[in-house]
């Protein structure tokens, strides 16, 4: 399969395949990249189909990890995945979308209004709301408290950022029309079954749940089901 490292203004972004005017937008999720082991699967399931996969890393991590001037928040994310798929548009004349945990909520927002034919969302965070007030609560910061400080360094290693919170609040997840399928494991501790179970039947999404799967997909019972999965719905 070719491979093709690119730059989408300063964001290092990677082309699987070629020849085809159809691409997969992939955007990974928490502790990452673009070329993770799932971007991978990914791709050599979509190529082998006809298509292109264009991922991308996230702020902070991958390539652009170490860089202090440009977190990643969910406004630079939103930013950010707007720009890779500018880029997409100008190029192809299908976009598709493949998101994974954090990376699906982030596109729940950049692309609610975009012109995507299809997606797929694995072990996605559909409600960053619920995920930041836990931790809020678990570290008995107050939203008072992270307004007045701004940013809060709590014992779980995760930072709280006023602005983070902020936006997320002013930008609920109301509206999502695209055909999509969701590969969750019930033994998901980031995102409540219920959660997605909801999510789901609000926009009409097809669910499928597998039983002990965990947030991450990487035993190779998980990665099998992953793999079946992606050739069922590709």
């Amino acid at each position: 399969m070719k491979t093709e490292r690119i730059k989408i203004d300063g964001i290092p972004a990677t082309v699987w395949g070629e020849g085809s005017d159809r691409v997969w937008i992939a955007v990974h999720g928490n502790l990452s990249h673009k070329e993770d082991e799932v971007v991978r699967l990914l791709a050599e399931a979509a190529t082998e189909r006809g298509y292109e996969v264009l991922s991308f890393d996230l702020p902070e991590h991958g390539e652009r990890k170490g860089d202090p001037t440009y977190l990643c928040k969910v406004q630079n994310c939103v930013r950010d995945l707007k720009t890779v798929l500018a880029y997409a548009k100008a190029n192809f004349r299908e976009m598709n979308l493949w998101a994974c945990s954090m990376g699906a909520y982030f596109s729940l927002l950049a692309y609610r209004d975009e012109p995507i034919e299809k997606c797929l969302f694995l072990s996605p965070v559909v409600d960053m709301l619920t995920i930041i007030e836990n931790l809020m609560a678990w570290s008995c910061v107050t939203e008072s408290m992270l307004q007045e400080k701004r940013e809060i360094q709590t014992d779980f290693g995760q930072t709280l950022y006023w602005d983070y919170y902020e936006y997320v609040k002013e930008n609920p997840n109301t509206r999502w029309d695209k055909p999509t399928s969701i590969l969750y494991g019930s033994r998901d501790m980031m995102q409540a079954e219920t959660i997605v179970r909801a999510f789901a039947k609000e926009f009409g999404c097809a669910l499928s749940i597998l039983k002990n799967g965990e947030h991450f997909f990487h035993t190779q019972d998980q990665l099998d089901c992953y793999q079946a999965w992606l050739r069922d719905q590709l």
